[in-house]
Formats: structure tokens, sequence, C-alpha cells
């Protein structure tokens, strides 16, 4: 292996790993990509680019997966624990950059790498020991079928090294699942486009780090300045002071129904009468046992949470050794809606259980649970039946929620069409206008005809249907940083690009999108600055957000996607909501996408003009 190649804030090195041949291999990163991309989604994407012929088909060996930290990973800015998974996505043909937090990411930055590169297949099932300088590619035969929590437990005995962190796939991940997920330090989730399905075509079990190393600073103390002046903001913060450490994600279940837009009943209607009993409210007043924050987090939104007593057989599972727990983590606000009110399902324990067996078989419990409503809605106008369901999959049955999360992860009866998410389901079955999503992946839990700014950036999400891409919610719904009007289109394109932007920068440094509710780009830089010694600007963070955005755009464009594939469902475009507050909206997404595009500097079929490429150094 070469030697390392020692930066501020960035590590400077990159391991490779072919894992077809298993060779393994360190070399420096490269310094102008990292200045010019940051880090993380950034980075990876640039390096996904350079490197892969974007026409693969995503369980090809040469498809390649980049695990990818951002210079302020592992160290303590508030919230910065975040990596990026870059690859293609098998749900969806187009570039993914699935996000996670825990401790992993840390950890990696603490062994001596800001990205890990795979190629190629493994033999045989295999996992990926690092102790900061040693290597190890491994057999996990042994391994292999087993459910993500005793993978982690298992390989820390083997390993004896009990404060090893782990990613791992599931059983989902191995059987290919297009939406399996890869699930590190037990609950998180690097959790769409089906990254877990890529690593199991790979034979990849696991990658298990532990790392005694550290990230140095050009300057720690007008880091440190930044870094208090930062957490004063974000203890200032309604949001991430109150309602998230409170209440966590799933705060936004009354929320967003009381505006009629949580989809429900697979975008059917758009308000859920029984959303109380799924609310954050009411899982902390009935289930929550304890927050639980990831590396460096003082927001701690995350629920640790249990079924006792009787609820805890409430609803028994067959194939999965962990039935007898009687606690775990979430669900989450997009789970619970997921599973929750799109599956017209007002069951709390059911959305719980059903949220842990997703994550024990590491599957994305947004896009199983819309795969599974999709398959409520094909069951209720009689396209599919009992004979081939074996169970009645209707709307509001938490049994079928729960049968179908174990039959869909193993890919048993019907559980083999969902496996195949949406899409591709409703089309092989031909209804496809149940796929309520864009890009082959589906919706999240905000309803594009209430939400009209949500519809333009689903539409134009690089990695599919998106919302943690564009979270325009913010300004529409909660006023941040101003009120939008969200029935309006008006000045929506101009938001749509700036958030998204500013996303993909937020992506790249290894700091949390939820940051963004208390602080902008313009506290952060502070501390990017004074950890990497880049003299950045806040006009260069945002140009480095849209290099990474129009760069993703290329990939899709030599991947095939066109400008045709900006759109949403026909349901979300011409049929009105039915009720409630936004009774009678459609998606105008032909009022925004002109205007996008122009702001974008991209033709009227969205291609990327030469002069933008030019100006963004893409040519």
């Amino acid at each position: 292996m070469s030697a390392t190649n020692i930066m501020n804030g960035w590590i400077g090195t990159v391991l490779r790993v072919n894992l077809t041949t298993g060779a393994i291999s360190k070399e420096p990163l490269n310094a102008e990509w990292a200045r010019d991309y940051v880090g993380g989604r950034g980075l990876g994407v640039k390096y996904l680019y350079e490197e892969m012929d974007p026409s693969v088909d995503p369980f090809s060996p040469d498809n390649k997966m980049i695990f990818a930290t951002g210079p302020l990973t592992g160290t303590n800015a508030s919230c910065g624990a975040r990596y990026m998974v870059v690859t293609k996505g098998a749900l969806t043909n187009a570039i993914t950059t699935s996000n996670s937090g825990g401790f992993w990411g840390p950890e990696m930055k603490f062994a001596g790498y800001d990205m890990i590169i795979l190629e190629g297949k493994a033999e045989k099932p295999s996992y990926l020991w690092i102790y900061d300088d040693r290597v190890e590619l491994r057999d996990a035969t042994h391994l292999w079928g087993k459910t993500v929590w005793q993978t982690e437990e298992k390989l820390r005995v083997e390993l004896g090294v009990p404060d090893s962190i782990i990613a791992s796939i599931g059983p989902a991940g191995e059987n290919l699942v297009r939406f399996a997920c890869i699930m590190n330090d037990l609950h998180r989730a690097a959790g769409r486009s089906g990254v877990g399905a890529v690593m199991g075509s790979k034979n990849l079990k696991a990658i298990a780090l532990r790392g005694t190393g550290g990230v140095s600073l050009a300057d720690p103390q007008a880091y440190m300045e930044g870094q208090w002046a930062m957490k004063e903001k974000l203890r200032q913060s309604p949001v991430t002071a109150e309602g998230l450490p409170m209440y966590g994600t799933e705060v936004l279940v009354n929320v967003i129904n009381e505006h009629g837009a949580l989809p429900t009943r697979n975008h059917q209607e758009t308000v859920f009468a029984e959303a109380e009993n799924i609310s954050g409210e009411t899982l902390t007043e009935t289930r929550l046992v304890a927050n639980k924050a990831c590396f460096a987090c003082t927001i701690a939104c995350g629920r640790v949470s249990t079924l006792p007593g009787e609820a805890s057989s409430k609803y028994s599972v067959t194939t999965n050794p962990q039935n007898w727990k009687i606690a775990g983590e979430g669900p989450e606000y997009e789970a619970a809606w997921a599973m929750g009110s799109e599956c017209g399902i007002g069951d709390l324990d059911a959305l719980i259980k059903a949220n842990w067996l997703c994550n024990d078989l590491g599957m994305d419990s947004i896009s199983f649970g819309a795969s599974v409503a999709a398959a409520m809605e094909l069951f209720e106008k009689g396209v599919i039946t009992q004979s081939e369901t074996e169970i009645p999959i209707e709307f509001g049955s938490a049994e079928a929620l729960i049968v179908m999360a174990e039959k869909t992860a193993y890919r048993q009866g019907f559980g083999d069409a969902i496996a195949e998410g949406s899409k591709r389901m409703t089309e092989t079955l031909g209804r496809p206008e149940f796929f309520m999503g864009v890009r082959g992946q589906e919706f999240a839990a905000y309803e594009a005809r209430a939400i009209q700014g949500m519809g333009l950036g689903y539409a134009t999400s690089n990695r599919g249907a998106c919302h943690l891409k564009a979270y325009t919610v913010a300004a529409e719904i909660l006023g941040l940083p101003r009120q939008m009007d969200p029935r309006a289109t008006e000045e929506k394109a101009e938001i749509t690009k700036v958030f998204q932007d500013a996303t993909s920068t937020v992506d790249a440094t290894g700091l949390c999108q939820f940051l963004t509710f208390g602080v902008g780009l313009e506290e952060m830089l502070p501390q990017l600055s004074a950890a990497t010694g880049v003299p950045y600007t806040l006009e260069g963070l945002m140009q480095i957000g849209e290099r990474i955005w129009n760069l993703e755009r290329l990939w899709n464009e030599r991947a095939g996607f066109t400008g045709k594939d900006d759109t949403l469902p026909k349901r979300i475009l011409e049929e009105p909501i039915p009720s409630g507050p936004a009774k009678g909206e459609v998606n105008r997404l032909g009022e925004m996408l002109p205007e996008y595009y122009e702001l974008r500097g991209w033709d009227k079929d969205g291609i990327i003009s030469e002069a933008k490429k030019k100006e963004l150094g893409l040519e």
C-alpha cells in the first residue's frame, strides 16, 4: 500500500478494494477534486463520473460503489456524522447518493480514509475488515442469510473488537431486493435507491471498521469559534432545539396532515383520519424510551421505541428470529407515513414492528411501504386477488404489512413482485399508473398536488423522487427561511434550484441536512474553511453545489435519461385532490419546469448548455 497523503479536514487517502481479485491498495485523494467538490456526495459523484460507464447494469461487477465522507465528518462539528454511498441505483438505474449517519462515517475517517471504492464482485460471500492500516477481505459464508442485528453481533465476537463499527446488508440485500439498504449501527440506513442490493450483487456482506486516528484542522481556533456560533443558532431554532429533540421527525405527521398534504392510500387521498394515532406526539407519550443521537449530534432526533407487554406479540412473524425483541428504533416520519397513511394503517404498534423488520432485514422502509400501498390498490381494483397474494392485501391491514415485510425480503410468494419496486411491479401487472414516483423511485411523505415546489423537486431529482435533495417543505409549510404559499407556483423554480444546490453542498461537507432548519451555509462556512484551510466563500459553496447537481445530471444523461423523465404520475398532474384543505389541486409542473430549466442554464429539453458546463468546469 502506498503512503498516506495527510491533509487538513480531509485525511488525504482513498482505499480501493477490487473484490474480484482481492487486490487492496491505498492512493492519495485527488486534492484538486477535493477542493472543487469538497467531499461526501460531491467527491463520490466526481470519482464515479470519471471512473465508470453509466450504462452498465446496476448488478454488473462493473458498477462501482463509493463510500465517501466529508471534511467535517468525524470532527466535533454539530451533526458531523454523515457518509454517502454513491453508485448506480438498483431501483432506478440512475446515479444515487444515499446518506447515512450514526458512527460509521466518523470511524472510517479515524481509520484513515476519506473514501472506500469497491470494484468487481467477490467469488463468495465476503466482508471487509479495516483496523487502521490493516485491511483484509474475509470469508462471510457463515454470515450469509443472517439479519443485520445478527451480523453485527456475530462480527464483533469474531473480530474480538467490541467497539468496532459495522455497516452491513440483510437478507433483502442478499436477495437483490431493488430497494434494499445498507444498515450501520443497527438502525442507521443508507436507505434509498437500492444501494444494499448493489452491495449484495457484489457478494459483500459487511464492512467492519475500527480507527484510532483523528481529523486534523488547519486552524483549530477559527474552527471552534465557528462551531460555537453555529451551536448558538441551533439552540435558538424552535425546530432543532425543540421540535426534533422532543418528537423526532414524526412531529411532521400532524403538521402535514393539517395542510392536506399527507399522501394516503397510494395517493388516492391526502388527509388521513387516523394521523394522530401514528404521530410523533403519540409515539412520545406511549412508546418512546429515549432519544438517540448520531456522532457529535446536538439535536438527537432518533427515537428508541418499545413494544411493552402484549404489544410485543401483537403481530407475530414466522421467519425472523428477532420477533421477541421489545425495543428498537423508529419509526421516523417517512417510515410512519409509507407504512402508515399510505397503506391506510393507523396502528402505531404495527408500524413500529414493521420498521424494526425493515431495519433488521435491510430494506428501505419508504419504498417498501409505498410498494405495499401500490399492491393494496392493485388488490382493491381487482388486478390481483388472494390467489396471487395468499392473504388479503387490503388498505388498513396491519397483518398484510407485517407478512409482506418478510416475504419481500426473502422474495417469497407475492413478496417477489413487491421486491422489484412499485414501478416494475405495476408495469408487469399492466397498471403502471398506480406507480407513484419518479425515475423508478417512490415518492416520500409529501403530496405534490398540495405542495407545488415539492412536485418540481421530485420531478427533477437526479436520484429519483426524493424529499432530501430539495426540501421546499421548509419554506412552503414551515416558513423557513421565509413563508411561501404551498399552492402557488410562483418562485418555486427559484427556491427549488437554491435548495438543490445548497443541499448538494451540505451533503459534501459531511454534515446533516437537519442543521439547515436552524443554520445555513453561511454558518457552516467558517468551520469548513478553518478545517480544510481552503478559503471558501458563500458564493463559491453555492457554485460547488450547482457543479455537483449538474455533474449528476450529466451522469444520468450518459445512463440514458432525458428531460422527458422530469415528470410526475398522471394522478398527480391530472387528478384533483378529492377532499381536505387542498381539495381540487393538481400539480402544475408545466408552469414551473420551463422556468427551472432557464434558471439552470439548460435548454428547453433539459439539456445542459455548453456555456453552463464551461462556467462550472464541466466541459
